[in-house]
């Protein structure tokens, strides 16, 4: 007789997103389920080395899968991913499978496809992936664009300014806006010869995202999240902070209806779906892009503080085909990442009684926070430092060049807003300027 195989769940992703939300750990262990997470290759020292810390929520996992390839490369993902789930089901029965990182969204949707398990379907893991892939599925939400593919670079005639997108990227990594066509040409020959890249119209407005909780194709749950950006002063789309709240406006139904609708071009099936829109002055959504995975920096953690229960385990109970139930926000929530000045890292400190910031670098876990309860007074729950002691700091080009972010929720925004200042006064991120030129 055959030995029975042993009921597994993959997590795929980058291991730092993973370990940054280790409930998802925990749920998987408590229903007694093999973890096997797949993840880039450049993450290996990090995952095994969290893997062996006694404690460490990484522990749980039964195998990883460190997959070879680069996102600047479209599906150089996949072939390493589908090896790796060949290997693992010689011993394992797979039972479910979720993506809780960007770069392993494709591979995700494939193998869910493959073994019939649920996920948010076939063309929407591909669509989610690739930013000239929704304006291609999605153009009555897309400004105007223009594909470069690999070794094209020659652009086309265009209303300036612009925005220079990576196709395949994520984390704003190499965004810009172009203001004219010899800043463009200039922007493009930056990029290497086989990224191919994504020229559109620049979408004057403030920026949101949408969470929406999708089961069998209907949603279950939508919020609105509120973006502050670095675009605002600069040539770069770095978030700044994130405001999870139900005030009520045109604005908001707005952009709940149109994510509804984009989901539903898709054919979004189950999952979570993270999409970013920028409304003009006229009211018009445009999609900036949507992705098929938990939402990034903190903004899980918002939602906790904001509605009293994690989001965690309704992904896994979605992706497992169980009924997945979320709350409304009773609370308003934010994280806010403080702007810095170039240069070394010396220490952060804070002002505040009972708290005090957190060092948890790029790979350690978070820890849990406990919410409050709808009418508490404003708190602020953390500060979380995601650099090293001694880093070098640069300007702000990316969500990896941040420093530190705190996480506060409050029963009105009125009283969100005061404390966000309150704690800016308290907070000092101490920098050595670098010698010699920048």
């Amino acid at each position: 007789m055959p030995l029975q195989k042993a009921e597994a769940f993959v997590l795929t992703g980058s291991f730092h997103v993973i370990s940054r939300n280790p409930r998802y750990l925990s749920e998987l262990r408590a229903r007694g389920l093999k973890i096997l997470v797949m993840t880039p290759a450049s993450g290996r020292a990090a995952a095994l080395a969290a893997a062996a810390e006694p404690g460490n929520p990484a522990t749980a996992v039964a195998d990883f899968a460190f997959v070879e390839g680069d996102v600047k490369k479209d599906g150089s993902f996949l072939p390493g991913s589908i090896a790796a789930v060949r290997r693992w089901l010689d011993e394992h029965t797979i039972v479910g499978i979720c993506a809780v990182g960007e770069t392993m969204v494709e591979p995700t949707g494939v193998v869910a496809d493959a073994l019939g398990l649920r996920s948010p379907g076939l063309r929407a893991t591909r669509a989610c992936r690739s930013k000239y892939l929704q304006r291609l599925y999605l153009p009555e939400f897309s400004p105007a664009s223009q594909v470069l593919p690999p070794g094209g670079r020659e652009p086309a005639a265009a209303r300036y300014p612009v925005v220079v997108k990576p196709a395949s990227r994520h984390s704003s990594s190499g965004v810009w806006t172009a203001h004219d066509e010899a800043e463009l040409r200039e922007r493009l020959a930056e990029y290497p010869d086989y990224e191919t890249l994504l020229v559109e119209e620049k979408v004057i407005g403030p920026e949101y995202s949408v969470e929406t909780l999708v089961q069998d194709g209907k949603v279950i749950f939508a919020s609105v999240t509120f973006k502050r950006t670095t675009d605002q002063d600069a040539d770069t789309f770095v978030e700044l902070a994130h405001t999870v709240t139900a005030q009520p406006g045109r604005e908001r139904n707005a952009l709940l209806d149109a994510s509804r609708r984009m989901l539903e071009k898709l054919d979004f099936q189950d999952g979570i779906a993270h999409s970013e829109w920028r409304l003009t002055d006229d009211g018009t959504p445009y999609l900036m892009e949507v992705a098929a995975r938990t939402p990034g920096d903190g903004i899980t953690v918002l939602y906790h503080l904001a509605t009293g229960r994690p989001i965690e385990p309704e992904v896994v109970r979605i992706a497992l085909g169980e009924t997945a139930i979320y709350p409304p926000l009773a609370r308003h929530a934010r994280e806010v990442y403080p702007e810095h000045t170039p240069g070394e890292l010396l220490d952060v400190r804070l002002d505040w009684p009972g708290v005090t910031p957190e060092w948890v670098g790029d790979t350690a876990p978070w820890p849990e926070l406990r919410p409050g309860e709808p009418g508490d007074p404003p708190a602020l729950r953390a500060v979380f430092v995601q650099q090293d002691r001694g880093a070098t700091l640069g300007p702000l080009l990316s969500s990896a060049d941040r420093v530190a972010s705190f996480l506060i929720d409050a029963p009105t925004l009125a009283g969100l807003d005061e404390l966000e200042q309150r704690v800016r006064a308290a907070l000092t991120v101490e920098i050595r300027p670098l010698e010699g030129p920048r």
